[in-house]
């Protein structure tokens, strides 16, 4: 795992202890590529962050802040261990993600919502980023998931605009309805 561009660009980064799947480089420049333009001078919240590899990646392309959360202290040490490498450190809210979603102060341009696949979390998480108003007028939220699993094309204020899939997983993307 490296971050693939940027002002870290080759940083090679940790995963936490018994991770299940990290983001591979591949699914990451394709997503990239996608949200490029909305990452310079974002807010990045990386719920379930695991590594904190994809919030890495928005600052080394220029987003302004990154907040990252995961109830694994596994994952909190290779968060720290990882922002070490880039010489940052990182603003995390340990805990619940509906707990951090709940104590989030800001809005997010963007946010990462990556849960352990046949968690059933999709649809509650949406459901909550709604509910707590936390995307910004012009934010997208990013899910990952396995690609055999249908999100909902919308839930509250929010709809689905775009569906990637890469192999055996897929990218939903995520913005405010236009009423």
């Amino acid at each position: 795992m490296r971050v693939i561009t940027g002002k870290y660009k080759g940083r090679k980064l940790v995963a936490p202890r018994n991770a299940a799947r990290p983001t591979l480089d591949r699914m990451k420049e394709t997503l990239f590529n996608i949200i490029n333009a909305k990452v310079v001078n974002a807010v990045v919240l990386d719920l379930f962050a695991g590594s904190g590899q994809l919030a890495i990646e928005c600052l080394s392309r220029g987003a302004s802040r990154a907040i990252l959360c995961d109830n694994s202290k596994d994952a909190l040490a290779a968060i720290y261990a990882n922002f070490a490498k880039i010489n940052e450190k990182p603003e995390v809210i340990y805990g619940d993600f509906r707990n951090c979603l709940k104590a989030l102060r800001c809005k997010a341009d963007i946010i990462f919502v990556d849960p352990p696949y046949k968690s059933g979390f999709y649809g509650e998480v949406l459901r909550l980023i709604d509910d707590c108003a936390i995307l910004s007028d012009d934010g997208i939220v990013v899910c990952e998931h396995a690609a055999e699993d249908e999100l909902p094309m919308s839930l509250g204020e929010l709809a689905c605009f775009d569906n990637r899939k890469i192999g055996t997983v897929q990218f939903s993307f995520y913005q405010r309805s236009k009423q």
